[in-house]
Protein backbone atom coordinates (compact mmCIF):
# COMPACT_ATOMS: atom_id res chain seq x y z
CA UNK A 1 0.00 0.00 0.00
CA UNK A 2 1.16 3.48 -1.17
CA UNK A 3 0.35 6.01 1.43
CA UNK A 4 1.49 9.88 0.32
CA UNK A 5 2.20 12.63 2.81
CA UNK A 6 1.83 10.51 5.74
CA UNK A 7 -2.01 9.84 4.15
CA UNK A 8 -3.88 6.81 4.61
CA UNK A 9 -6.31 5.60 1.51
CA UNK A 10 -9.90 6.02 1.79
CA UNK A 11 -11.13 2.79 2.36
CA UNK A 12 -8.61 2.67 5.64
CA UNK A 13 -10.00 6.22 6.52
CA UNK A 14 -13.67 5.19 6.22
CA UNK A 15 -13.17 2.09 8.34
CA UNK A 16 -11.32 3.87 10.79
CA UNK A 17 -13.67 6.42 11.37
CA UNK A 18 -16.91 4.49 10.57
CA UNK A 19 -18.15 7.04 8.77
CA UNK A 20 -21.09 6.60 6.11
CA UNK A 21 -20.90 8.48 2.76
CA UNK A 22 -23.06 9.21 0.14
CA UNK A 23 -22.14 7.50 -3.28
CA UNK A 24 -21.46 11.18 -4.53
CA UNK A 25 -18.81 11.77 -1.39
CA UNK A 26 -17.10 8.42 -1.99
CA UNK A 27 -16.29 9.50 -5.39
CA UNK A 28 -14.73 12.53 -4.85
CA UNK A 29 -12.68 10.93 -2.02
CA UNK A 30 -11.40 8.70 -4.98
CA UNK A 31 -10.51 11.95 -6.52
CA UNK A 32 -8.70 12.87 -3.45
CA UNK A 33 -6.67 9.41 -3.11
CA UNK A 34 -5.86 9.98 -6.66
CA UNK A 35 -4.63 12.97 -6.57
CA UNK A 36 -2.11 12.42 -3.66
CA UNK A 37 -0.88 9.24 -4.73
CA UNK A 38 0.52 9.87 -7.79
CA UNK A 39 2.06 13.35 -6.95
CA UNK A 40 -0.48 15.97 -6.38
CA UNK A 41 -0.70 15.85 -10.57
CA UNK A 42 -4.39 17.80 -10.65
CA UNK A 43 -4.58 17.88 -14.72
CA UNK A 44 -3.56 13.79 -14.48
CA UNK A 45 -6.17 13.61 -11.74
CA UNK A 46 -9.05 15.84 -13.90
CA UNK A 47 -8.07 13.72 -16.95
CA UNK A 48 -8.62 10.06 -15.05
CA UNK A 49 -11.95 11.07 -13.51
CA UNK A 50 -13.13 13.12 -16.72
CA UNK A 51 -13.60 16.32 -14.31
CA UNK A 52 -12.93 20.29 -14.82
CA UNK A 53 -10.12 21.69 -12.90
CA UNK A 54 -12.07 23.96 -11.65
CA UNK A 55 -14.18 20.94 -9.69
CA UNK A 56 -10.75 19.63 -8.80
CA UNK A 57 -9.54 22.53 -7.19
CA UNK A 58 -12.95 23.20 -5.28
CA UNK A 59 -13.43 19.91 -3.78
CA UNK A 60 -9.22 20.29 -3.04
CA UNK A 61 -9.91 23.53 -0.90
CA UNK A 62 -13.00 21.84 1.06
CA UNK A 63 -11.24 18.23 1.82
CA UNK A 64 -10.39 17.58 4.86
CA UNK A 65 -8.41 14.54 5.63
CA UNK A 66 -10.08 13.85 9.06
CA UNK A 67 -13.42 14.67 8.63
CA UNK A 68 -14.55 12.88 5.66
CA UNK A 69 -17.97 15.16 5.97
CA UNK A 70 -16.20 18.56 4.15
CA UNK A 71 -16.84 15.60 0.72
CA UNK A 72 -20.49 16.07 1.21
CA UNK A 73 -22.75 18.38 -0.70
CA UNK A 74 -23.43 21.63 1.38
CA UNK A 75 -26.75 23.21 1.43
CA UNK A 76 -27.37 26.14 -0.71
CA UNK A 77 -29.33 28.14 0.97
CA UNK A 78 -28.82 31.54 0.92
CA UNK A 79 -27.80 32.49 4.71
CA UNK A 80 -29.99 35.81 4.55
CA UNK A 81 -33.06 35.33 3.20
CA UNK A 82 -35.74 36.91 2.21
CA UNK A 83 -37.92 38.66 4.98
CA UNK A 84 -41.48 38.88 4.87
CA UNK A 85 -42.45 42.89 4.21
CA UNK A 86 -46.38 43.24 4.26
CA UNK A 87 -47.88 43.92 7.78
CA UNK A 88 -50.23 41.40 9.46
CA UNK A 89 -53.02 43.96 8.89
CA UNK A 90 -52.35 43.29 4.93
CA UNK A 91 -51.92 39.59 5.57
CA UNK A 92 -55.74 39.35 7.49
CA UNK A 93 -56.93 41.49 4.51
CA UNK A 94 -55.93 38.94 1.72
CA UNK A 95 -56.70 36.10 3.70
CA UNK A 96 -60.48 37.73 3.71
CA UNK A 97 -60.82 39.25 0.09
CA UNK A 98 -59.45 35.31 -0.61
CA UNK A 99 -62.24 33.70 1.67
CA UNK A 100 -65.18 35.66 -0.53
CA UNK A 101 -63.46 34.90 -3.72
CA UNK A 102 -61.62 31.73 -3.73
CA UNK A 103 -61.19 31.29 -7.16
CA UNK A 104 -59.32 34.42 -8.03
CA UNK A 105 -55.48 34.35 -7.85
CA UNK A 106 -53.03 37.57 -7.02
CA UNK A 107 -53.71 38.90 -10.59
CA UNK A 108 -57.16 39.74 -9.72
CA UNK A 109 -56.95 40.74 -5.84
CA UNK A 110 -54.27 42.87 -6.33
CA UNK A 111 -55.89 45.14 -7.99
CA UNK A 112 -58.78 44.93 -5.77
CA UNK A 113 -56.40 45.62 -2.92
CA UNK A 114 -54.97 49.11 -3.99
CA UNK A 115 -58.20 49.88 -4.73
CA UNK A 116 -59.31 49.84 -1.24
CA UNK A 117 -56.05 51.61 0.05
CA UNK A 118 -53.30 49.10 0.77
CA UNK A 119 -49.95 49.66 -0.91
CA UNK A 120 -49.36 46.11 -2.65
CA UNK A 121 -47.78 44.69 -5.78
CA UNK A 122 -49.25 41.85 -8.06
CA UNK A 123 -45.80 39.51 -6.77
CA UNK A 124 -46.95 40.33 -3.18
CA UNK A 125 -50.50 39.15 -3.12
CA UNK A 126 -48.94 35.91 -4.36
CA UNK A 127 -46.11 35.87 -1.90
CA UNK A 128 -48.37 36.26 0.82
CA UNK A 129 -50.97 33.49 -0.75
CA UNK A 130 -48.42 30.79 -0.74
CA UNK A 131 -47.74 32.05 3.07
CA UNK A 132 -50.86 31.59 4.17
CA UNK A 133 -51.20 27.96 2.41
CA UNK A 134 -48.09 27.08 3.75
CA UNK A 135 -49.19 27.88 7.08
CA UNK A 136 -52.59 26.71 6.94
CA UNK A 137 -54.47 29.80 7.22
CA UNK A 138 -56.61 29.39 3.89
CA UNK A 139 -60.10 27.95 4.22
CA UNK A 140 -60.54 26.09 0.57
CA UNK A 141 -64.48 25.59 -0.10
CA UNK A 142 -66.25 22.74 -0.52
CA UNK A 143 -66.21 21.92 -4.63
CA UNK A 144 -69.65 20.26 -5.05
CA UNK A 145 -69.95 18.72 -8.62
CA UNK A 146 -71.92 20.32 -11.23
CA UNK A 147 -73.17 18.71 -14.22
CA UNK A 148 -76.00 19.99 -16.75
CA UNK A 149 -75.72 16.62 -18.85
CA UNK A 150 -76.99 13.22 -17.40
CA UNK A 151 -74.12 10.89 -16.90
CA UNK A 152 -73.39 8.20 -19.82
CA UNK A 153 -74.97 4.67 -18.83
CA UNK A 154 -72.23 2.23 -18.37
CA UNK A 155 -72.04 0.19 -21.83
CA UNK A 156 -72.52 -3.40 -20.87
CA UNK A 157 -70.03 -4.94 -23.54
CA UNK A 158 -67.70 -2.18 -25.17
CA UNK A 159 -64.43 -0.55 -23.82
CA UNK A 160 -62.21 2.05 -24.49
CA UNK A 161 -59.37 0.13 -26.25
CA UNK A 162 -56.33 -0.88 -23.96
CA UNK A 163 -53.58 1.06 -25.00
CA UNK A 164 -51.59 -1.90 -25.78
CA UNK A 165 -53.74 -3.54 -28.38
CA UNK A 166 -52.39 -2.25 -32.08
CA UNK A 167 -53.57 -3.51 -35.50
CA UNK A 168 -51.27 -6.02 -37.01
CA UNK A 169 -53.29 -7.95 -39.21
CA UNK A 170 -56.05 -7.38 -41.86
CA UNK A 171 -59.43 -7.35 -39.19
CA UNK A 172 -56.89 -6.56 -35.81
CA UNK A 173 -59.67 -3.01 -35.62
CA UNK A 174 -62.36 -2.47 -38.20
CA UNK A 175 -63.84 1.21 -37.40
CA UNK A 176 -67.01 1.80 -38.01
CA UNK A 177 -69.10 5.40 -38.29
CA UNK A 178 -72.17 6.88 -40.50
CA UNK A 179 -72.23 9.91 -42.39
CA UNK A 180 -75.23 11.69 -43.17
CA UNK A 181 -76.23 12.38 -46.71
CA UNK A 182 -78.39 15.63 -47.87
CA UNK A 183 -78.77 15.28 -51.49
CA UNK A 184 -81.42 17.48 -51.82
CA UNK A 185 -83.81 19.35 -50.01
CA UNK A 186 -86.26 16.81 -47.65
CA UNK A 187 -83.92 13.74 -48.45
CA UNK A 188 -81.46 12.36 -45.46
CA UNK A 189 -79.83 9.17 -45.46
CA UNK A 190 -77.27 7.40 -43.85
CA UNK A 191 -74.08 6.17 -45.33
CA UNK A 192 -72.41 3.16 -43.30
CA UNK A 193 -68.46 2.73 -43.58
CA UNK A 194 -66.63 0.11 -42.62
CA UNK A 195 -62.92 0.17 -42.62
CA UNK A 196 -60.26 -2.05 -41.94
CA UNK A 197 -57.06 0.01 -40.64
CA UNK A 198 -54.44 -2.74 -41.73
CA UNK A 199 -55.51 -3.07 -45.81
CA UNK A 200 -58.08 -0.07 -46.23
CA UNK A 201 -60.39 -2.34 -47.23
CA UNK A 202 -63.98 -0.63 -47.31
CA UNK A 203 -67.27 -2.00 -46.37
CA UNK A 204 -70.41 0.23 -47.59
CA UNK A 205 -73.79 0.35 -47.06
CA UNK A 206 -76.87 3.17 -47.31
CA UNK A 207 -80.11 3.29 -44.79
CA UNK A 208 -82.79 5.45 -44.62
CA UNK A 209 -82.16 5.91 -40.63
CA UNK A 210 -79.49 5.15 -38.53
CA UNK A 211 -80.28 2.68 -35.62
CA UNK A 212 -79.17 0.27 -33.40
CA UNK A 213 -80.86 -2.40 -35.37
CA UNK A 214 -79.46 -0.88 -38.92
CA UNK A 215 -76.39 -0.82 -37.63
CA UNK A 216 -76.60 -4.68 -35.83
CA UNK A 217 -77.81 -5.69 -39.23
CA UNK A 218 -74.72 -4.13 -40.81
CA UNK A 219 -72.72 -7.02 -39.61
CA UNK A 220 -74.20 -9.46 -41.37
CA UNK A 221 -72.11 -7.26 -44.45
CA UNK A 222 -69.11 -6.43 -42.82
CA UNK A 223 -68.25 -10.31 -41.87
CA UNK A 224 -69.29 -11.55 -45.36
CA UNK A 225 -67.54 -8.95 -47.52
CA UNK A 226 -64.59 -8.45 -45.72
CA UNK A 227 -61.92 -11.36 -47.03
CA UNK A 228 -60.64 -11.85 -43.59
CA UNK A 229 -62.19 -12.37 -40.10
CA UNK A 230 -63.21 -9.47 -37.91
CA UNK A 231 -61.79 -9.52 -34.51
CA UNK A 232 -62.21 -5.84 -33.13
CA UNK A 233 -64.65 -2.56 -34.45
CA UNK A 234 -64.17 0.37 -32.96
CA UNK A 235 -66.75 2.80 -32.87
CA UNK A 236 -67.50 6.44 -31.36
CA UNK A 237 -70.70 6.95 -28.80
CA UNK A 238 -73.22 7.30 -31.01
CA UNK A 239 -76.72 5.96 -30.54
CA UNK A 240 -76.77 3.42 -33.27
CA UNK A 241 -73.78 2.20 -31.80
CA UNK A 242 -75.16 0.81 -28.12
CA UNK A 243 -78.26 -1.79 -27.77
CA UNK A 244 -78.79 -4.30 -30.16
CA UNK A 245 -75.35 -3.22 -31.94
CA UNK A 246 -73.23 -4.28 -28.89
CA UNK A 247 -75.55 -6.89 -28.09
CA UNK A 248 -74.61 -8.79 -31.78
CA UNK A 249 -71.40 -7.34 -31.70
CA UNK A 250 -70.81 -9.65 -28.08
CA UNK A 251 -72.63 -12.55 -29.42
CA UNK A 252 -70.49 -12.97 -32.39
CA UNK A 253 -67.27 -12.48 -30.21
CA UNK A 254 -66.49 -9.27 -32.05
CA UNK A 255 -64.61 -6.91 -29.17
CA UNK A 256 -65.90 -3.57 -29.09
CA UNK A 257 -64.10 -0.73 -28.49
CA UNK A 258 -65.90 3.00 -27.96
CA UNK A 259 -64.20 5.95 -27.85
CA UNK A 260 -64.02 8.62 -25.62
CA UNK A 261 -66.16 11.73 -25.65
CA UNK A 262 -65.35 14.48 -28.60
CA UNK A 263 -62.37 12.51 -30.02
CA UNK A 264 -63.41 11.97 -33.60
CA UNK A 265 -59.30 11.98 -34.73
CA UNK A 266 -58.98 8.59 -32.95
CA UNK A 267 -61.60 7.23 -35.75
CA UNK A 268 -58.97 8.66 -38.24
CA UNK A 269 -59.20 6.16 -40.62
CA UNK A 270 -62.77 6.32 -41.23
CA UNK A 271 -63.08 9.74 -41.01
CA UNK A 272 -60.94 10.31 -43.73
CA UNK A 273 -63.00 7.43 -45.97
CA UNK A 274 -65.92 9.30 -45.76
CA UNK A 275 -64.23 12.13 -47.30
CA UNK A 276 -62.89 10.19 -50.04
CA UNK A 277 -66.50 8.45 -50.93
CA UNK A 278 -67.95 11.82 -50.69
CA UNK A 279 -65.89 13.53 -53.07
CA UNK A 280 -65.05 10.55 -55.47
CA UNK A 281 -68.22 8.86 -55.72
CA UNK A 282 -71.22 10.60 -54.25
CA UNK A 283 -70.46 14.23 -55.70
CA UNK A 284 -69.44 12.83 -59.30
CA UNK A 285 -71.66 9.25 -59.75
CA UNK A 286 -75.09 10.09 -61.53
CA UNK A 287 -77.10 8.73 -58.51
CA UNK A 288 -80.49 7.89 -58.13
CA UNK A 289 -81.18 9.38 -54.44
CA UNK A 290 -83.63 6.06 -52.93
CA UNK A 291 -82.14 3.20 -51.14
CA UNK A 292 -83.57 0.65 -53.62
CA UNK A 293 -81.98 2.13 -56.31
CA UNK A 294 -78.46 3.69 -54.69
CA UNK A 295 -77.78 0.18 -53.01
CA UNK A 296 -76.16 -1.45 -55.91
CA UNK A 297 -74.52 1.77 -56.98
CA UNK A 298 -72.95 1.72 -53.90
CA UNK A 299 -72.34 -1.91 -54.29
CA UNK A 300 -70.27 -1.01 -57.44
CA UNK A 301 -68.28 1.81 -56.11
CA UNK A 302 -67.53 -0.21 -53.37
CA UNK A 303 -65.83 -2.95 -55.71
CA UNK A 304 -64.17 -0.02 -57.36
CA UNK A 305 -62.42 1.30 -54.46
CA UNK A 306 -61.44 -1.97 -52.94
CA UNK A 307 -60.21 -3.91 -56.23
CA UNK A 308 -59.20 -0.77 -58.66
CA UNK A 309 -58.33 2.48 -56.77
CA UNK A 310 -54.72 2.65 -55.74
CA UNK A 311 -53.74 4.14 -52.03
CA UNK A 312 -50.93 5.87 -51.62
CA UNK A 313 -51.43 4.44 -48.29
CA UNK A 314 -50.42 1.42 -49.62
CA UNK A 315 -47.33 2.10 -52.09
CA UNK A 316 -50.44 2.64 -54.71
CA UNK A 317 -51.78 -0.53 -54.74
CA UNK A 318 -55.34 -2.16 -54.08
CA UNK A 319 -56.46 -3.51 -50.68
CA UNK A 320 -57.08 -6.48 -52.69
CA UNK A 321 -53.60 -6.44 -54.06
CA UNK A 322 -52.10 -5.27 -50.42
CA UNK A 323 -53.65 -8.50 -49.00
CA UNK A 324 -52.53 -10.58 -51.52
CA UNK A 325 -48.77 -9.78 -51.45
CA UNK A 326 -48.67 -9.32 -47.86
CA UNK A 327 -50.88 -11.51 -46.50
CA UNK A 328 -51.66 -14.06 -49.05
CA UNK A 329 -55.50 -13.62 -48.64
CA UNK A 330 -57.87 -13.46 -51.85
CA UNK A 331 -60.38 -11.32 -52.52
CA UNK A 332 -63.97 -11.91 -52.64
CA UNK A 333 -65.07 -9.50 -54.60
Amino acid sequence: MRVVSGTASGALRLAALGRKLSSNARRRLKWMDYYHSHGRNGRLTCRHFDISPQTLHRWLRRYNPRDLATLEERSRRPHRTRRPTWSPELAQAVQQMREQFPRWGKDKLAPLLRKEGWECSTSMVGRLLTSLRKRGALVEPIVSTISVRKPRPPRPYAVRKPKHYQACQPGDIVQVDTLDLRPLPGVVLKHFTARDVVSRWDVLEVHSRATAATAAAFLDAIQARMPFPVRAIQVDGGSEFHAAFEAECQRRQIRLFVLPPHSPKLNGHVERAHRTHTEEFYEIWDLTWTVAELTPQVLAWERVYNTVRPHQALAYRTPQQFLQQEFSLASSQ
